[in-house]
């Protein structure tokens, strides 16, 4: 695909390498000549220096052949204007736009095509909310990932020294629970992926993605790992709109305190916000941190702007007492280095991005994409159409199905039903199909495997 990327920071950066991995034709347009070189020179794209929304700097960029305009410039305005001018003057066929402020995105209305015409309205905030509350819902969890509209969850934990399941093989799991429909999708041993068969065994610290129906998930869990009581109290560093998204979500069911160090910011979520203590103060003090009881705090989630801040804040929460500590960490180089010491969890926000946006980029009709392990492997929800001669999925079984080479099926959802994948299942036309590929060199074999062909001998 021909493919504009408007805005080099870290969401456009990290989607450019993403995509370009993927032999697409990517142009990336910013006003920054440094940070443009840097992604030139590492990556091999073109590059255009220029104001994201004028349309001679959009020509220039080959807007008037391009498959698909994705505007992540960090304004909102910017982004809405470069669609404008895309489908005004160049007729672009897909435009995708990052849009932050909530002013814009409660009107209804406003992104129709007849008004401003984007036909996907990507907002990175909510989408980072969304995971750090799904995390907070499943104590334990390192990663917690939805398909199907949340009928099915993959789920990712640490195997933990004395868990049930931790010297058994895969096998086991199933005798174990019989009543508890569940797969290993995979499993990360020392940083590498092994494919889980009948006979894997499991090892303390092996990093486990399980798929099963969303009811299913605690149950599963508490086999993997000794099972980490909910999160009651809930303290957030960092009151920018991230944290006042999760505040707001979670208030009325746990009890919130915000530490945010700009006063007018404080003034402004204590009127937003209905139950959640506001305080004025740095995370980083150790004395605010003791006063307001950090050693009864059962998640500490670090959420400001600046990473050093997030991730000392955190270290000092964890010190003092918090059962957990979450942080996010826009560098990504940091993330593998923190998580699983001190820090139980690191959150890249443009990892979580990317798959909402990957989604519109994938070939066959792909509905979902998540990118996992720092872009590596991807979990992808698929539908599956055609028959038996058009398709190479319809009317066979799982078993039978001839997979890429690392890509296993973890589940199907038809209707309301999720079915655990099986050998013997059958697909039918219209399944939603979860998969998790753990070679990323090999997702245009799996888009090909849902083309539907004219016939196939």
């Amino acid at each position: 695909m021909k493919i504009i990327i408007l805005g080099a920071g870290q969401v456009g950066g990290t989607l450019a390498e993403h995509l370009a991995r993927e032999e697409n034709d990517i142009t990336v347009v910013d006003t920054d000549g440094e940070r443009l070189r840097e992604l030139h020179t590492r990556l091999d794209i073109r590059t255009v220096a220029g104001p994201a929304s004028y349309p001679v700097v959009l020509r220039q960029a080959g807007c008037e052949d391009a498959d698909m305009l994705i505007a992540v410039t960090s304004a909102d305005e910017v982004n809405m204007i470069a669609c404008q001018v895309a489908h005004t003057l160049f007729r672009t066929p897909t435009k995708i736009a990052r849009v932050r402020a909530t002013a814009y995105l409660t009107r209804k209305g406003l992104f129709a095509h007849e008004a401003v015409p984007i036909d996907v309205l990507i907002s990175p905030e909510q989408v980072v909310t969304d995971h750090i509350r799904r995390l907070i819902e499943h104590p334990g969890a390192l990663q917690v990932l939805e398909f199907a509209g949340g009928l099915v969850q993959l789920v990712a934990v640490k195997a933990y020294y004395g868990g049930p399941l931790v010297g058994q093989d895969l096998g086991f799991l199933r005798r174990h629970m019989p009543s508890v429909d569940t797969r290993v999708a995979a499993i990360y041993r020392r940083n590498r992926p092994i494919i889980p068969r009948g006979d894997t065994v499991i090892e303390a610290d092996d990093e486990v993605f399980f798929i099963a129906a969303r009811r299913d998930i605690r149950a599963v869990m508490s086999e993997l790992r000794r099972v980490d009581r909910d999160f009651r109290r809930v303290m957030i560093a960092g009151g920018g709109n991230i944290g006042e998204r999760l505040a707001e979500h979670l208030e009325h069911s746990h009890q919130v305190k915000i530490v945010e160090h700009n006063l007018e910011r404080c003034t402004v979520l204590s009127e937003r916000l209905d139950r959640t203590v506001v305080l004025h103060g740095s995370a980083t003090n150790k004395r605010l941190l003791e006063e307001e009881n950090i050693e009864d705090c059962d998640i500490f989630c670090a959420l400001t702007n600046d990473d050093e801040v997030n991730i000392m804040s955190s270290m000092l929460a964890k010190r003092m007492g918090a059962k957990k500590v979450l942080t996010l960490i826009n560098n990504a180089a940091y993330v593998d280095l923190v998580q699983g010491g001190e820090i139980d969890i690191a959150i890249s926000p443009q990892q979580a991005t990317i798959g909402s946006l990957l989604t519109h980029v994938r070939r066959g009709d792909i509905v979902n994409v998540h990118s996992l392990r720092r872009g590596a492997a991807e979990a992808i929800e698929a539908i599956a159409h055609g028959d038996t001669q058009s398709s190479k999925v319809v009317g066979r079984a799982i078993g039978d199905i001839d997979l890429p080479k690392g890509t296993t099926i973890g589940a199907l959802v038809r209707g309301k039903e999720v079915l655990i994948a099986h050998d013997d299942v059958i697909v039918e036309s219209g399944d939603h199909l979860i998969l998790f590929v753990i070679d990323k060199r090999r997702i245009r074999d799996v888009e090909r495997l849902f083309q539907v062909g004219l016939t196939f001998f």
